[in-house]
């Protein structure tokens, strides 16, 4: 290890927190998952832990439920750690003890909730790392501020935040840092420099007809032939609109239109996922999409332009690469091959926005969650694949991830804040 990293693990090692409480933290906020924007048990949890602390600033209500919490400590750099607290409407199947039996209205309705995206788990691993950079403050110097964030699962909650006034409740920061559990081997921390997540656009289209009887179609204007003309027509952005090499998805995930075999509706409604490695590729899809959905229904002799609707829309998370490669010489002098460099991923993320409105660079990584022995045999199977993914129903990190994330945290912070008050 480099005398840097020595230092920060000796740090890390003396002030790791009793990580038994955080673990209880972890399956609590399992039990009780909240969906994007309806956070408020989760948020009172984390601020009464900051509160308890008694050295932080701490600023609830932030665009929602969001809560950010400063820690002045001397002359050095200022770095923004985050962590989302939002889950998401699906029914549970891990089988878990501690597993979601929660309901809560979402759009009018009822729906079964749970942290299928590990949230719970970043905000564990946020408020141990806080606990251990306060602990041990006396060995590093700067402002903290540990940023616990609504609705990411709706790419809405940093905008919201920063909306609300974020910047001017607390500093800019110098850097960013956030984490993402993975189904990857507890233990295992991977990242990259450059593009790391796609930008996506959900977008809702309907689609005009005339109808009418089933039996009489030439007096209709059949919006379905007309839908199904375009989902196969979308297909090909990516093999010939998309620059070979760059990474375009584009899914068509929701097509719905009239409720009887014998009736031509009088329209349809088609969801189209767009994803990209970058801003511009996103552009060209989205263009793409337009210009093929239009000239498609002025084909089928639609009665009326298509109607666009954007559901969610995000652009891509990009680590800063100076950044990056000095966090990355940490990760490797002390996860040694247990680090990776990855390949931009196809998830999308909105913590990239609250790093543009301070002007700040942005390192994001992820950690492994799957547990060790069940990651060995699987791959001793050939069966890697068939490990859930975030966002399954059967998604559950291991508790041990949690101190492997609070290392990595812990590490980061430590890795870019000036050298302690006392040596």
């Amino acid at each position: 290890m480099t005398s840097n990293v020595q230092d920060a693990v000796a740090v890390m090692k003396q002030f790791r927190p009793d990580m038994a409480f955080f673990r209880d933290s972890y399956r609590q906020i399992h039990r009780m998952p909240e969906l994007s924007g309806q956070e408020a048990d989760t948020a009172l949890l984390v601020s009464a832990f900051l509160e308890s602390l008694g050295g932080f600033t701490v600023h609830t209500g932030i665009g929602g439920h969001g809560i950010a919490a400063v820690l002045s400590n001397g002359d050095g750099p200022c770095l923004l750690l985050r962590a989302d607290m939002d889950a998401l409407a699906i029914l549970e199947q891990t089988g878990l003890p501690y597993a979601s039996q929660r309901t809560m209205m979402d759009q009018d309705a009822a729906k079964p909730v749970m942290h299928a995206c590990g949230h719970d788990t970043h905000v564990a691993c946020l408020m141990a790392t806080t606990q251990l950079l306060y602990d041990s403050r006396a060995h590093w110097r700067g402002t903290l501020i540990c940023l616990f964030q609504p609705a990411e699962e709706t790419l809405s909650g940093a905008k919201a935040m920063i909306e609300d006034g974020l910047f001017e409740k607390v500093p800019k920061p110098d850097l960013v840092l956030a984490q993402h559990v993975d189904n990857l081997r507890t233990g295992a921390i991977t990242s990259r420099g450059g593009p790391l997540l796609m930008a996506c656009e959900s977008l809702g289209v309907r689609i005009f007809g005339a109808g009418g009887h089933g039996g009489l179609p030439h007096q209709c204007v059949d919006p379905v032939t007309i839908g199904c003309s375009i989902v196969t027509k979308l297909q090909t952005i990516v093999s010939r609109e998309v620059e070979p090499g760059k990474l375009g998805i584009l899914t068509c995930g929701s097509i719905h239109a009239g409720d009887t075999a014998g009736t031509i509706p009088d329209h349809l409604d088609l969801k189209v996922s767009i994803r990209a490695e970058d801003d511009a590729t996103h552009r060209k899809m989205h263009a793409s999409v337009k210009r093929i959905i239009e000239a498609e229904c002025r084909a089928g002799g639609a009665t009326r332009t298509p109607q666009y609707n954007t559901i969610m829309s995000g652009s891509a998370t990009v680590n800063d690469e100076d950044s990056f490669q000095r966090l990355r010489s940490s990760f490797v002098s002390y996860f040694g091959s247990d680090y990776s460099d990855m390949d931009t991923a196809a998830a999308t993320e909105d913590v990239h926005l609250l790093a543009t409105a301070a002007g700040a660079p942005l390192v994001m990584w992820f950690f492994g969650g799957t547990d060790a022995t069940q990651w060995d045999e699987t791959e001793r199977d050939g069966r890697l694949d068939e490990l859930p993914v975030p966002h399954s129903p059967f998604f559950a990190p291991s508790i041990e991830c949690l101190d492997v994330g609070v290392n990595a945290l812990s590490l980061a912070a430590l890795t870019f804040f000036a050298p302690g008050l006392h040596e």
